[in-house]
């Protein structure tokens, strides 16, 4: 009989989950290569043999998270019926994920970037690039809009529009790991679809 190979001695899929719930908790420059270590219950070698560095692993951890817990809010973007419909979704899914009863109340592209160490700036530029793509989703989703016919705006005017509710959504991340609840984060997703008509309507036009 043919001798076996080595034995994996852990799941990568399932190391990978416990690293994104660390960083997730401790953010990028919290969580240490030991504190992973422990987590994922293996030795760090075993993590630079596998996800290479610390900081290769917290975006593969990244993209882990873009397709589970962050891709409710894109998906609303994405579905909505109409730009406004779309963008009022994203708001309340984007709600609904930094209030959820099992993980951190934030949204980990807004808040688990590092902020002080200079050997971090790839890993701050990496999650600003990110956030970046949020803004340009929304945008994007408002010119479909005006393809549509559902909204009348101007490119400058979309551009500060997107921004705007780009704002909003990195701003209910902050307000929910301040301690804001759900029900306080839907008030102010109230506040910022109140501004919808006047932030899209068209500009008067004054007789000469």
């Amino acid at each position: 009989m043919a001798p076996r190979g080595r034995p994996r001695t852990f799941d990568p899929d399932t190391a990978l989950r416990q690293a994104l719930d660390l960083f997730w908790e401790r953010g990028y420059e919290g969580t240490s290569l030991q504190d992973l270590a422990r987590a994922m219950g293996v030795a760090s070698a075993s993590i630079y043999a596998c996800f290479g560095s610390k900081e290769e692993l917290f975006r593969r951890v990244m993209a882990l998270y873009g397709s589970t817990s962050g891709e409710p809010p894109r998906r609303a973007l994405r579905e909505g019926a109409t730009a406004r419909a779309a963008v009022h979704a994203m708001l309340r899914a984007t709600a609904d994920q930094v209030t959820g009863a099992d993980t951190p109340h934030y949204c980990m592209l807004v808040l688990a970037a590092p902020v002080g160490a200079v050997e971090n700036h790839t890993v701050r530029e990496f999650l600003a690039e990110r956030r970046r793509g949020q803004h340009t989703a929304i945008r994007d989703r408002l010119a479909r809009g005006v393809t549509d016919g559902d909204l009348t705006a101007a490119p400058a005017d979309l551009d500060a529009l997107a921004r705007y509710y780009t704002t909003v959504v990195q701003g209910l991340s902050i307000q929910a790991r301040d301690g804001a609840t759900r029900p306080e984060l839907e008030a102010v997703i109230t506040c910022a679809m109140a501004a919808w008509d006047a932030l899209t309507a068209a500009p008067s036009r004054t007789a000469p």
